[in-house]
């Protein structure tokens, strides 16, 4: 990278931090515990609306992961989640009306929070409908992986976005408030991935999938990206670029080894594909509150009135994730 990349990519990382600074007045905090976070906790960091059917699941999953404290921002829901979330004692929340399209999809708002609650901790940054797993997740708690990258030297840890489905259409089966949604959206894309480097920013960029099968046949360079850097050690110079695709400073990118070997590297369990999507992507259709003036959600609208059934031949069912590894998906890489 040339001296001249390397000022502009400053400068960008710069003008970021400077836009969650100011977006930081969007903000009011509804209940700040902050004050709990003891040096070395764990941080998860998310922004949602309208979730409070996929919350107490969403919390017990990653408290039992190992999570000491949540820090969410509420983009003003009218569901009940704003009074649940208040009410759990490891939550500090914030509440605003903004755009989220005008905050960079709620990257301005979490960036700044990072900065001023995440310095020096681990942050896991993910959606309601994402659950990280990653190597040996079945028997070490998520403190194992942390350590184990602070003294490899890590700073950064990736996750590819594995979207998850149910055999049948998609709203067959109801899910109710703390069932596990693995118990209905258990299939996955076991290929049908692609991936290039984005040789600008240093990260890869992955699409495929079922998103890509069923929504996008015909245009799949609009499918979504599936590349995701969720937990990283957070210092306050640093700064999300779109949503955790990508990160400045650019080093942070690297989470792939180029000579041929594998880092460690993990899998978000995406679990959008429940009987709830069909009312909440014609909400968010609604909004136009999305990406590229909502291409994905109108792809979604434009497939779902006919109950598309996301499963194919090619599906394979969830195990763990050995099965991922051995599949390709993710990496111990030297973590033994």
């Amino acid at each position: 990278m040339g001296v001249w990349t390397a000022y502009r990519l400053r400068v960008k990382r710069q003008r970021y931090l400077g836009r969650a600074i100011r977006k930081r007045h969007e903000l009011s905090s509804v209940v700040n515990r902050t004050k709990a976070i003891k040096p070395g906790d764990i941080l998860l960091f998310c922004t949602q609306r309208n979730e409070a059917i996929r919350l107490p699941y969403f919390l017990q999953y990653y408290r039992d992961m190992g999570v000491n404290h949540f820090i969410f921002v509420d983009n003003d829901s009218d569901d009940g989640s704003i009074s649940y979330l208040q009410d759990q004692p490891d939550v500090s929340l914030w509440h605003t009306r903004a755009s989220y399209k005008r905050s960079r999809f709620g990257v301005d708002w979490l960036n700044w929070l990072q900065c001023k609650y995440g310095h020096g901790h681990w942050t896991l940054v993910v959606d309601p409908d994402e659950f990280l797993v990653y190597p040996f997740c079945d028997t070490r708690p998520l403190r194992a992986l942390t350590d184990w990258l602070d003294a490899s030297s890590i700073r950064s840890f990736s996750a590819m976005i594995l979207d998850m489905y149910p055999k049948g259409r998609i709203d067959q089966q109801p899910y109710s408030a703390g069932q596990n949604p693995l118990e209905i959206a258990n299939w996955f894309d076991s290929g049908n991935y692609a991936l290039e480097r984005n040789w600008k920013f240093g990260n890869l960029w992955i699409q495929g999938g079922p998103r890509q099968r069923v929504f996008f046949p015909d245009a799949p360079e609009q499918a979504p990206a599936l590349n995701k850097i969720p937990l990283v050690k957070w210092d306050r110079r640093y700064v999300y670029m779109s949503s955790t695709h990508m990160l400045l400073p650019r080093g942070l990118n690297a989470v792939y080894d180029e000579w041929g070997g594998e880092k460690a590297s993990g899998a978000l369990l995406h679990t959008k594909f429940l009987d709830t999507f069909n009312d909440k992507a014609k909400e968010e259709l609604e909004r136009k509150q999305h990406y590229s003036g909502s291409v994905e959600y109108k792809a979604y609208a434009a497939t779902l009135d006919e109950n598309p059934d996301l499963w194919c031949k090619w599906s394979e069912k969830y195990i763990n994730w050995r099965q991922l590894e051995i599949l390709g998906l993710m990496s111990k890489g030297n973590w033994a």
